[in-house]
């Protein structure tokens, strides 16, 4: 490859008098080329039809010439050329007549040689000048020759410049070299390498596999309704790193094109996607006690020094590669360190800001559960570690060495397949310059003593050659070797031309900015505007999305500026008689079952409600007496168990399913009942635990049963609930029981059915008795539970039923305790326990809460290895806060960690019961506010209380619930005529993590605690979202606690 620059004055070489010296200076080294043509008949192109002239000297003839060109056939005589001066077709006399040579340069930029190369600017100019993306300005022409290696054409060259140089000696200023004779020169590597089928599908995979891998990592998250916008964000943000980068390649014109551009976002892909990930659940392993700043702050900090570090090594490495591998890769890894800075930018911005705004949209409860359970799921195979379990576990500070290097593979795997696609046969080169430690450039122009500084040019000839697009590389290998896909040109320094009287100072003024600066404002301003104008839109609609249950707007019904902590919803009111039986799912579906025999189902989330169809004179029709029942979230089936039968209703077809027959031993009600799933490809059965010591599993789709007995004596609490099987590998339903004579059973399942053991109570190696049992609430997460006795709660290890703490109280009314433990999963310790009870002398109620001296240490830490070989760590409880609630009425622990309850306001004024009033429990109000109270509600209207912050202030906020006007309902009217009057409370009930519904005479009412998120995935407990529940009376409102206590 030989070529000519000609140059006029500096950044003027598209002036007439120097496109017509280069035209000259053109057709006297390789004869005339005016309207150039060189095809000619096939019977010319016969092989042995062209002959070269014995003597090189002689110059070839215009047919002799024509005859070697490479369009007429290849062969080691072929030549091709292509320059500027081919836009007028080599004739002076379209070059003088042409009046704006700018707009000819700008229209025929896509014009072709006879070979089919695109006569590009990029190959016929150098030094070029854009404004307003049109070709303003060029430095040098560009004439060049192609030619292999014996072509007569390529040796007419070299002898015909030595002549014009030392016969046009008056028309040029300078030429470069002197004598016109180019001796040095270097091997380039033309290259175009297409993407094949096996690299489209290996890539595709890759980028599959990189999408499924983001979406079942997003999946274990516990934030089901962001978990799209988390994904989504993630996206964006690398979008937006990968749109940058190509933007500052762009300004700084580093070349792209060698590689496919959709192969580039899958390194920074991977990259991105580990540390958004690795923030996300430095974020869930958070505690719930602070606030939303200062998690985000606290989890930012524990993982912004390893992404640090992660992207110093990554920029290293990519470093390290761009001195060893091929000028494409190279770029590529320029490319790749830039967007991997932004990335880090973005991520400490934009995806801060969106996370933070998750966050406050969920309940922090529901995310520890999920992590724990992944937690639990991996150190449940250190049983059996291999050597890769070891590499996982190796940790740079609370960091995995796994998820810090995984994208550094990544990088590396990519690179050198680039590397040894794009260099198949340079393997042995660049493997010789890492070893060999070569990193200084040896540039062969830096080191000559340069002639070239005096003509002050705008792109020096290296420069100009690296510029060269795969496009053109593409064209002339298909010209050259249209076989290959590279091939290897011996490039010859350029002669350069100056033309007389050129003044090559750079006195036409260089723009401030660069080009690309100018274009923004010119062409890109205005879409820029009206993109960012839509992604702002598009941002506060999505971030409305995520908070439009917490989000207060001015002026919005639903949320006022002076919003109270409490908030009370009436259902709507389709019982005429007392509500005497409730229960809840976790989605937010409630059922109340009352006097009235009438069954009533409320999605409350949604504000839907429908009756179960009961008819007395239908017998599969009719559930009553209902004795026990349990709802299925995932299936939508409700179980009604009547004292011989147990029915089941579809709550979304609305009618009867199948009829079981159950033998309850009389008409005791059931201990328990719930719905069990054993594997997700199969329907659940049906759990009754019964009164006297044996349960019942049934199959209401086979119509099968089996029978178990859990304790040889009656049972008088059984609580099941939701463990992880480490021998399983999944989370399995247990029943924990206590009997009259207070032995504790533990019931699990196994591919058999169900397997009672009794609990052997030990305190330090010794056996303690089990007397005084009236409340037993698990703690799964942790693998404990508690026992309430008379005067003192035990917390017993689930594994080896040691006791390892006892927690003495005031005389402790029955079933009345409650607990509320903040786990801290990062460290698989308790953070904090609270303990709530009733005082059986003063009937106040009793709060503890302990808590570590130390806010970041736990009280309790746990670990499953450790545990099951038989190794707990003793309780580490510094301090105690002790509260005292007077008068609590009802009330329930809720997992957003607050308690909340219902009761009487003192009132001073006591009314008088008028003489002829009847003192019945009800009447049915007409609607007026003047009617008679009844006997019983001499102490004031009924109230909602909430203590919140239970670790800190323990604040109390109240408010009336017997004032319809500041009621405030979303879901549900509010009806205030045909209340019943009530002088005690119905049943209450939990769902949600921050609400109960509480029955009042014929009316429910919903209590909520902020703003309430419903669960629509798995429940807390990873059962499937099945609820779980004990039969409660009215008299006996504290017996759910022992079911739904622990979160």
């Amino acid at each position: 490859m030989r070529s000519i620059w000609v140059h006029g004055s500096y950044m003027k070489a598209l002036d007439h008098e120097v496109l017509l010296a280069a035209l000259e200076l053109q057709d006297e080294v390789l004869g005339p080329t005016t309207n150039f043509e060189p095809r000619q008949p096939a019977s010319h192109n016969k092989p042995g039809s062209v002959t070269v002239r014995p003597d090189p000297a002689v110059d070839l003839d215009c047919a002799e010439r024509d005859a070697f060109h490479i369009v007429n056939g290849v062969n080691d005589n072929s030549w091709f050329f292509h320059s500027p001066l081919q836009y007028w077709s080599g004739n002076a006399s379209n070059i003088s007549a042409d009046g704006d040579i700018i707009s000819t340069v700008n229209e025929k930029k896509t014009q072709s040689t006879s070979v089919g190369v695109t006569l590009r600017h990029s190959i016929v100019f150098s030094g070029k000048r854009f404004e307003d993306r049109r070709l303003v300005g060029v430095d040098a022409l560009v004439i060049t020759l192609i030619h292999l290696r014996d072509s007569p054409v390529g040796k007419q060259w070299v002898r015909k410049l030595e002549a014009v140089v030392a016969s046009m000696q008056g028309k040029w200023q300078q030429v470069v070299p002197p004598d016109g004779r180019s001796t040095s020169s270097q091997l380039y590597e033309f290259q175009f390498r297409p993407m094949s089928w096996f690299d489209l599908v290996i890539l595709s995979i890759a980028y599959s596999l990189t999408l499924f891998y983001l979406t079942l990592s997003l999946s274990r998250l516990h934030a089901v309704k962001s978990r799209l916008g988390l994904m989504v964000t993630i996206i964006c943000q690398i979008a937006a790193s990968i749109v940058s980068s190509f933007t500052v390649c762009a300004i700084f014109k580093i070349d792209l094109s060698r590689i496919p551009s959709y192969a580039y976002p899958l390194v920074i892909l991977s990259i991105s996607m580990e540390n958004s990930l690795r923030l996300i659940n430095a974020v869930i392993m958070t505690s719930s006690s602070i606030n939303i700043s200062a998690r985000i702050g606290e989890a930012f900090g524990a993982t912004a020094y390893v992404a640090v570090a992660n992207r110093l090594q990554n920029l290293l490495i990519l470093f390290v590669l761009s001195r060893i591998t091929v000028p494409g890769v190279a770029a590529f890894c320029t490319f790749a360190a830039v967007a991997i800075v932004f990335d880090f930018f973005y991520l400490a911005t934009f995806f801060l800001s969106v996370l933070s705004v998750d966050v406050r949209q969920r309940e922090l409860s529901e995310l520890e559960k999920a992590s724990l359970k992944r937690t639990k799921s991996q150190q449940s195979q250190s049983g059996n570690s291999t050597w890769a379990d070891t590499l996982r576990h190796i940790r740079l500070g609370d960091v995995a060495l796994s998820t810090r290097i995984a994208g550094t593979i990544v990088v590396l795997g990519f690179v050198l397949t680039a590397q040894l696609h794009y260099a198949p046969d340079s393997g042995r080169w660049w493997l010789n310059r890492l070893f060999n430690l070569s990193w200084k450039s040896t540039d062969a122009s830096a080191l000559k003593s340069s002639l070239l500084i005096d003509i002050n040019q705008a792109r020096s000839p290296t420069s100009w050659l690296r510029l060269q697009d795969h496009e053109t590389a593409r064209e002339v290998i298909s010209v050259v070797k249209p076989w290959a896909h590279s091939y290897v040109a011996l490039v010859y320094d350029p002669v350069i031309f100056v033309l007389k009287g050129s003044n090559r100072r750079s006195s036409t003024g260089e723009p401030y900015f660069l080009p690309a600066v100018y274009d923004f404002f010119h062409h890109q301003l205005y879409r820029f505007t009206i993109t960012l104008m839509t992604m702002t839109a598009m941002v506060l609609l999505f971030t409305r999305y995520l908070l439009r249950d917490g989000v207060k707007q001015p002026g919005d019904p639903e949320h006022p500026e002076d919003e109270p902590l409490l908030s009370v919803y009436t259902l709507s009111r389709d019982h005429t008689l007392d509500v005497e039986m409730m229960s809840a799912s976790p989605k937010g579906y409630l059922v109340s079952v009352g006097l009235d025999r009438t069954i009533q189902v409320w999605d409350v989330p949604s504000g839907a409600r429908s009756r179960v169809l009961c008819d007395a004179e239908v017998p599969l029709e009719n559930p009553f007496p209902v004795f026990g029942m349990a709802l299925d979230d995932s299936t939508k089936q409700l179980a009604l168990v009547s004292w011989n039968s147990v029915f089941l209703w579809d709550v979304d077809k609305r009618q009867w399913g199948p009829h079981s027959r159950v033998d309850l031993g009389g008409r005791e009600k059931p201990q328990a009942v719930f719905f069990n799933h054993k594997s997700v490809d199969t329907p659940p059965s049906l759990v009754v635990v019964k009164r006297n010591g044996t349960m019942v599993e049934l199959h209401p789709g086979d119509d099968k049963s089996s029978d178990f007995v859990v304790c040889k004596t009656p049972l008088v609490l059984a609580v099941p609930f939701a463990e992880y099987s480490p021998k399983h590998k999944a989370t399995r339903m247990s029943i924990i029981t206590a009997s009259r004579k207070s032995c504790i059973h533990i019931v699990t399942q196994d591919e058999d059915g169900w397997i009672s053991k009794e609990v052997k109570l030990t305190y330090q190696g010794e056996e303690r008795e089990s007397k005084g049992i009236h409340s037993l609430i698990p703690i799964p997460s942790l693998s404990l539970y508690l026992i309430g006795r008379g005067r003192s709660v035990d917390l017993v290890d689930l594994e080896s039923s040691s006791i390892i703490s006892t927690f003495r109280t005031e005389s402790m009314k029955p079933c009345s305790l409650r607990h509320i433990a903040v786990v801290r999963p990062q460290q698989n310790g308790l953070a904090s326990l609270t303990l709530a009870y009733i005082d059986a002398e003063t009937e106040d109620l009793i709060i503890r809460t302990y808590l570590p001296e130390d806010e970041t240490d736990v009280i309790y830490s746990y670990n499953p290895v450790d545990a099951r070989n038989g190794h707990r760590q003793s309780w580490a409880a510094e301090r105690e806060i002790v509260r005292r609630v007077p008068k609590p009425g009802a009330w329930e622990a809720l997992s957003n960690g607050s308690i909340v309850g219902v009761r009487r306001r003192p009132h001073a004024n006591v009314h008088e019961q008028l003489p002829g009033t009847v003192p019945i429990l009800r009447r049915l109000s007409t609607g007026r506010q003047d009617v008679t109270p009844c006997p019983e509600s001499v102490d004031g209207p009924w109230e909602a209380w909430v203590m919140s912050h239970l670790e800190t202030t323990g604040d109390i906020e109240q408010t009336l619930l017997d004032d319809p006007p500041k009621e405030r309902s979303s879901r549900t009217r509010v009806h205030a005529p045909r209340q019943l009057m009530i002088s005690k409370l119905g049943p209450m009930v939990k769902f949600g993590t921050m609400s109960v519904a509480v029955a009042f005479g014929n009316v429910v009412k919903v209590i909520s605690v902020g703003h309430e998120h419903f669960d629509k995935g798995q429940d807390r407990l990873g059962t499937g979202g099945d609820m779980r529940n004990m039969i409660v009376r009215r008299r006996k409102t504290g017996g759910l606690a022992r079911i739904r206590a622990s979160y």
